[in-house]
């Protein structure tokens, strides 16, 4: 039965070490050497593993012999954080929160004029003043016009909120350099 070369890496004391280089056919000095072991003792000594072993837990001294496991606990800094990064991703939050906005003028406004309230403040206003005033609330607050407005300002808070959240990136840069950033302990529980 044959072994192929790369088994005999693997069996301790198979086979004679050769070195020189590949396909030159000539054993070296390593070949006719004694191979060396791990306490020195000669041939009887078992070879040492070309892989390292694995780690062995330690015995914890509470459990008598047992390895202690628990969650492991890393403690982390955030020493900087990109700008960039800071400004797509508010960008993103505060479009999807012009849009919450706008949606939630519509439902509202949707809502009280469901309810009757601009009819009744209509007829409360007319009440007040003379019965041939041609006032109507619905100019003023009618669904366009909100939707509008609310659209607008939306837009201003998304470039609010991109301008201050990258200017805050940019500030705890500043102040992470100088303080050391901020610091997370995080656990696998």
């Amino acid at each position: 039965m044959s072994v192929s070369q790369s088994e005999q890496v693997f069996r301790s004391g198979s086979a004679p070490r050769v070195g020189g280089r590949p396909g030159d056919g000539a054993p070296s000095l390593a070949a006719s050497a004694p191979s060396p072991t791990v306490n020195g003792a000669g041939r009887g000594a078992p070879r040492p593993s070309p892989y390292p072993e694995a780690p062995r837990p330690a015995a914890g001294p509470s459990t008598g012999g047992m390895a202690t496991v628990g969650p492991r606990k890393v403690r982390l800094t955030v020493a900087r954080v990109d700008p960039w990064s800071v400004l797509k991703l508010s960008f993103l939050l505060s479009v999807a929160l012009g849009i919450v906005l706008v949606t939630a003028s519509v439902v509202l406004w949707s809502v009280l004029d469901a309810m009757g309230v601009f009819t009744s403040i209509n007829n409360e206003l007319r009440s007040i003043g003379s019965a041939q005033s041609k006032f109507d609330i619905n100019q003023w607050v009618g669904l366009g016009r909100v939707v509008s407005l609310t659209t607008v300002i939306a837009v201003v808070n998304v470039l609010i909120i991109m301008a201050l959240s990258t200017l805050g990136a940019l500030l705890y840069n500043l102040a992470s350099s100088l303080v050391g950033g901020l610091h997370v302990t995080l656990s696998d529980d």
